[in-house]
């Protein structure tokens, strides 16, 4: 893609038209980017500029790009100017399959992302971020994963955000196997098919509504919400609490989640627990997780609900179900999965 790297902006932002940034108070480190500018540049600015705690304010309108956010750019709020989601959308439409322009091979799953961040503290609000790839589009692509976002860094918080894709949606990991990043998700929406959250990091989603894809497939499931990939030493994977799950695919279509263990963590016990949430007919009651692969059995890994409802959430097979105590229920909380840190 040719970037266009042109910001507007006006006091404490880019006030350059064509030529090098310029700020009105750097004191303020806020950047303002419209229409025809580059969510990018701003980045690349802050990058630049050095320092911590800038935010980027990205005005209405859709920004077909590839965001990058590195882990210099610590604690970077990016937000949408307006409390919209709807009104700012950066896409595009890598996929893992895709080949790179320099011939040097396909981007790969976490390549794919629209959006990327490593940075550390880093506070996302009030935009969407969108990887449109479609299957149909590309029959001879067999790589289709194609994330909208990948995050990793400790302390990354996402509020009012829509993510939408359609396989791997969310890729909330972290930036070593042996690191416990925490990402904290609140009131925003996560659509897609095949394992579209999924990771290695302790992550909290609260109030947050997921919505399962209709597919045109013959066989079911047609996918399924989370793939959790947890370390085996952190106590703790993701947390989906007091959210809404709805589908516009077919009753029992989709499965809760399955675990993911990668070929390069052989050692992970994927983690998840949902509880106090709204599970509509999209789910399978009767048989809610599936296997990823056969040598790593759902049954074995920590995979708990508490309190659901919905049809969805109905208990009538209970081994197929594992529940929380009401005593093991009061350990997973926000409080309790984020420690010290108190988005």
């Amino acid at each position: 893609m040719r970037r266009r790297t042109l910001l507007t902006g006006f006091a404490g932002g880019l006030i350059a038209g064509g030529t090098a940034p310029a700020f009105a108070s750097a004191a303020r480190r806020v950047l303002h980017v419209r229409p025809g500018g580059s969510v990018q540049a701003a980045v690349d600015t802050v990058v630049a500029r050095g320092g911590t705690g800038w935010t980027v304010v990205v005005h209405p309108g859709t920004y077909r790009e590839v965001v990058n956010i590195p882990v210099q750019a610590a604690e970077l709020t990016l937000r949408g100017a307006t409390r919209d989601p709807r009104d700012t959308v950066i896409v595009y439409d890598n996929a893992n399959g895709t080949q790179k322009p320099d011939g040097s091979g396909t981007y790969g799953t976490a390549g794919s992302a629209t959006f990327t961040s490593a940075a550390p503290g880093l506070t996302v609000r009030d935009l969407t971020l969108a990887n449109d790839w479609l299957r149909a589009d590309h029959p001879e692509i067999t790589g289709t994963q194609a994330v909208a976002a990948y995050v990793t860094g400790d302390r990354s918080q996402f509020t009012r955000v829509r993510l939408l894709a359609h396989q791997d949606t969310l890729f909330a990991d972290t930036t070593a196997l042996t690191a416990f990043d925490r990402h904290y998700y609140r009131d925003c929406y996560i659509e897609g098919d095949v394992d579209f959250v999924f990771g290695r990091a302790r992550a909290v989603f609260e109030h947050c509504h997921f919505h399962t894809l209709d597919r045109d497939v013959a066989f079911k499931p047609e996918g399924m919400v989370f793939a959790p990939a947890t370390a085996r030493a952190n106590p703790y994977g993701f947390l989906a609490v007091r959210g809404l799950v709805t589908s516009g695919a077919e009753d029992g279509a989709y499965k809760i989640a399955r675990p993911w263990v990668p070929s390069y963590e052989t050692t992970a016990w994927p983690s998840l627990v949902v509880r106090d949430t709204w599970l509509g007919p999209g789910i399978d009651a009767v048989t809610p997780y599936i296997n990823m692969r056969d040598a790593y059995p759902w049954q074995t890994m920590r995979f708990r609900e508490y309190g659901n409802s919905g049809p969805g959430a109905v208990i009538s097979v209970p081994e197929n179900r594992p529940q929380l105590t009401a005593a093991e229920a009061d350990e997973h909380t926000r409080h309790t999965y984020l420690g010290d840190w108190c988005p």
